[in-house]
């Protein structure tokens, strides 16, 4: 009987601990994406590239400012290929006031348009279930998400910085 429960107790405490250690690599590289975004807009201040906060970029587009989460302060936009990378410290949900809810990554991609963010990758909306948002286009009173669907919500519900809540898988 003791040489069961030793194996039972053994294998009971490699699984935690197997859980422990994918937690902390998890963590690491959440830590690791946050600094290299930072790091790169160092880089770029102290080059003298002085980059807008982001919520002027999105208004300079035609989107709501408030489409990713208040902390997603840290981006990176090539004039060239028209490339939004936009960094979030942490895996979040963000809830808006007409009921909707969008989840990010740390990393969210995507092409920027006049009125439109195209391409993206790294963000989910809920509709009955988490689906993956391929765009996001703007008018002047509504937002379409696509998202295996287009969704059209309210313009004013993204209008505001709201804060993202951590959460532990995307």
């Amino acid at each position: 009987m003791d040489q069961i429960l030793n194996k039972v107790g053994s294998y009971w405490l490699g699984k935690k601990a197997n859980k422990q250690l994918d937690s902390v690599g998890d963590d690491i590289n959440s830590l690791s994406t946050s600094i290299e975004g930072g790091t790169k807009w160092l880089v770029n201040k102290i080059k003298g590239k002085i980059q807008k906060p982001l919520p002027e970029l999105l208004k300079e587009f035609g989107l709501p400012v408030g489409i990713f989460p208040r902390d997603a302060t840290n981006y990176e936009y090539n004039e060239q290929t028209r490339k939004l990378t936009v960094f979030i410290p942490t895996i979040c949900e963000v809830g808006y006031k007409d009921s909707s809810v969008l989840r990010f990554t740390t990393t969210v991609t995507g092409f920027l348009e006049k009125g439109k963010l195209a391409d993206v990758e790294g963000m989910k909306t809920k509709v009955m279930i988490w689906v993956k948002v391929t765009s996001i286009s703007a008018d002047s009173s509504k937002i379409h998400f696509t998202a295996g669907m287009k969704k059209s919500r309210s313009r004013d519900a993204y209008e505001v910085l709201r804060d993202g809540v951590e959460i532990d898988k995307f």
